[in-house]
């Protein structure tokens, strides 16, 4: 099955990437994907004991009582803004096929 695809102003073709998964565990909830998303589709949630970083070293992450989640990921236009401002790549992105 083919991918969305769409053709922008310009005629150019884009295939947008869709969030598919988000990795709660490199999380700095620093916020930059939830200020950049346009459609509602990350919030912020408290972080249980058991998500937190096992490392020893002391980052931010450790200290951070929240983190972001996908609220809402059927909301995502694929534009990939939360991937590209993110400083710990914790985003997953990929084409999706068209519905039938």
């Amino acid at each position: 099955m083919d991918n969305i695809t769409c053709i922008t102003r310009d005629g150019t073709v884009w295939t947008p990437e869709f969030v598919t998964e988000l990795n709660a565990k490199t999380c700095i909830s620093c916020g930059r994907c939830y200020k950049v998303c346009t459609r509602d589709v990350l919030e912020l949630i408290d972080r249980s004991e058991s998500d937190l970083p096992e490392d020893d070293d002391e980052d931010d992450s450790e200290s951070m009582a929240s983190v972001m989640s996908l609220a809402n990921p059927g909301d995502c236009t694929g534009c990939g803004a939360c991937s590209r401002v993110c400083p710990k790549n914790c985003f997953t992105n990929s084409p999706l096929p068209l519905a039938a």
